[in-house]
């Protein structure tokens, strides 16, 4: 028996890097998989390996920012599978770095909308299904920058922050109500975000980011695919209101 066999799995973000990778996983371990994330040029490429998995897989153009887009893909997922078993909010941007001070407005708004009011967005939706079903399972894209400071990224990391306070609250109010609820923090991964970033193409601070992991080396998405697999499926069924480190003992230092 697969570990998500005929469940449903709702996933932001999941056209690329650890999105793409936990969507995979999942249709592996046997999931109905909608993807809700804004459509890309190669979206279709996409699709189809998940698809070659799971026929049944769907995608849904959304926005995790609009409140109405998000509320229509998740209508969208009931209407289709019937059902809302697992959610990873997962939909995020790096935005561009640069001290408080220095930083713009629009580009703390920015990441703010889609990092933290995202997920906000997602979980009111989800939790009202759920709460329909009297069960579900979200878990949402966190960071070890949800837990420390990082200087030139104070809009993420704030809104990391933010976040596992999101997922820690949710559980208090759904524990009773078959609802378990976590997040969970990678480490620096080897994504399109860190690329956008522009970490990727300045080797020497790519090499620093590195050296800061004990483990001297960044992270694969699969290996974060590995942990939702876990906390989305019942060899977690006691775990609710937790984050999973998985970082290379970056938070251990």
């Amino acid at each position: 028996m697969k570990k998500l066999e005929n469940k449903t799995v709702f996933i932001t973000g999941g056209l690329s890097g650890i999105g793409k990778a936990s969507a995979i996983a999942a249709a592996k371990e046997g999931a109905n998989v909608v993807i809700a994330d804004i459509k890309s040029d190669d979206f279709a490429v996409s699709m189809a390996e998940i698809l070659n998995l799971n026929p049944k897989a769907i995608f849904i153009d959304c926005d995790v920012s609009k409140f109405e887009q998000v509320q229509a893909a998740i209508r969208k997922t009931i209407d289709t599978f019937k059902t809302l078993d697992i959610a990873l909010n997962n939909a995020g941007i790096g935005g561009e770095p640069n001290k408080i001070g220095d930083l713009s407005e629009q580009a703390w708004l920015k990441v703010i909308g889609i990092n933290l009011t995202g997920v906000f967005n997602c979980m009111k939706h989800e939790l009202t299904q759920m709460e329909k079903q009297k069960s579900g399972v979200i878990v949402n894209m966190a960071s070890i920058l949800g837990k420390v400071g990082f200087a030139t990224s104070s809009h993420y990391v704030a809104a990391k922050h933010g976040v596992i306070g999101l997922t820690q609250t949710a559980a208090l109010e759904y524990a009773t109500q078959g609802i378990r609820i976590n997040a969970i923090c990678p480490g620096f991964i080897e994504t399109p975000l860190l690329t956008k970033g522009g970490f990727s193409e300045q080797q020497e601070i790519k090499q620093h980011i590195i050296d800061s992991h004990p483990m001297k080396r960044l992270g694969k998405a699969s290996e974060i695919a590995n942990g939702f697999i876990f906390l989305a499926s019942d060899d977690s069924s006691f775990v609710s209101g937790t984050t999973l480190e998985i970082d290379g003992g970056y938070l251990a230092i």
